[in-house]
């Protein structure tokens, strides 16, 4: 190996870990706030860049739009059984989630039908992103103060399930989509693409403005409280659902993003998400599933580990990326002594 393929292995190391840094982020993100190990992080990077793809094919309105009207009338129904019930309902997120995201983003598909990349991508947000607080309203909110296993079998249940509801909606063929950039230089020697640049800038943007919400804003500052103690956060009058409901909005937005920044770059098959999401779990765990500048290390030490093995032993890349889990927990282990589930 010469320095010229070392930089070419670095180059895609580099990229390769920006999302796996995005991926990472929202599932330390999740289980912080919620305790939710979400094995389906990755189905939304797949929804997002099919999504993107059909609409794009211009001859199909995108199978997900049905997905998210379904679920917002399941959780529109679910919601009203509660409010009879006498349970209490907060009917001004409800609405945003199962009315207002779902109505403005079957006006972009249906009426608005853009044709530049941007526009596309943009609406692909808008049937993506209210995904994430609709999945968390009717899997995961009815069990919040279920064990960490038993959230783990229902993210297990889910993820099946969106699985299989990818195989359904875009079949088994895979799409790639055009890139947002087209430019091509040389650096030192090294071919690199602009495509390569955009998603490297939009995941240093997007790491930035995470950090910036969770230090700035109110609801950056009530996320954390509730990562942090739910039940103190409850006392203090912070609302520990609604907290969910955005922590997997964010999650679903996250995801989107990085599904329409890789899908130039490589085919995108309906179970491809998986793959993508369980690597970002490697990453999360090298932070303990706590800590975002160590999953942000994480990230990339997956990202490097993956782009060199395939050179060395491309036949055994996966194996030796998911191999890193094993020193990262015997570390893990020797350092932590007791886990407690807060009493709720």
């Amino acid at each position: 190996m010469d320095a010229q393929i070392a930089l070419m292995l670095g180059q895609d190391g580099l990229v390769n870990g920006a999302v796996y840094a995005l991926m990472a982020l929202a599932l330390v993100l999740v289980f912080s706030v919620t305790r939710v190990i979400f094995i389906g992080q990755g189905e939304f990077v797949t929804f997002a860049a099919l999504s993107m793809a059909m609409l794009q094919g211009g001859a199909r309105t995108p199978a997900t739009l049905w997905l998210l009207l379904a679920l917002a009338v399941a959780t529109l129904v679910v919601e009203a059984w509660r409010h009879q019930r006498g349970a209490p309902v907060d009917w001004g997120s409800t609405l945003v989630w199962t009315v207002g995201l779902p109505a403005l983003a079957c006006a972009a598909v249906l009426l608005w039908r853009p044709t530049s990349v941007w526009a596309q991508a943009l609406v692909t947000l808008l049937l993506i992103t209210p995904l994430g607080p609709l999945l968390y309203r009717l899997a995961y909110r009815p069990l919040a103060h279920a064990t960490v296993l038993m959230l783990l079998i229902v993210s297990v249940a889910l993820h099946g399930v969106l699985v299989g509801l990818g195989l359904l909606f875009f079949g088994a063929e895979g799409s790639r989509t055009p890139a947002f950039s087209e430019a091509r230089m040389d650096w030192f020697g090294v071919p690199v693409t602009g495509q390569s640049l955009v998603v490297i800038a939009l995941t240093a943007v997007l790491v930035l403005a995470m950090f910036g919400f969770f230090e700035r804003s109110i609801i950056g500052k009530a996320l954390r409280a509730t990562a942090m103690n739910r039940v103190g956060a409850r006392l203090m009058g912070i609302p520990t659902e609604l907290a969910g409901d955005v922590s997997f909005a964010l999650a679903a937005l996250i995801g989107a993003v990085s599904g329409l920044m890789i899908a130039p770059i490589t085919t995108i098959y309906y179970d491809t998400g998986f793959l993508i999401g369980l690597k970002g779990f490697v990453a999360a765990i090298v932070g303990g599933l706590a800590s975002y500048p160590l999953a942000l290390a994480g990230a990339l030490l997956v990202g490097q580990l993956e782009a060199f093995s395939s050179f060395w032993a491309s036949a055994y890349k996966e194996v030796l990326v998911f191999t890193l889990i094993i020193p990262v927990l015997w570390w893990r282990s020797l350092r932590s002594h007791t886990v407690e589930e807060d009493e709720e």
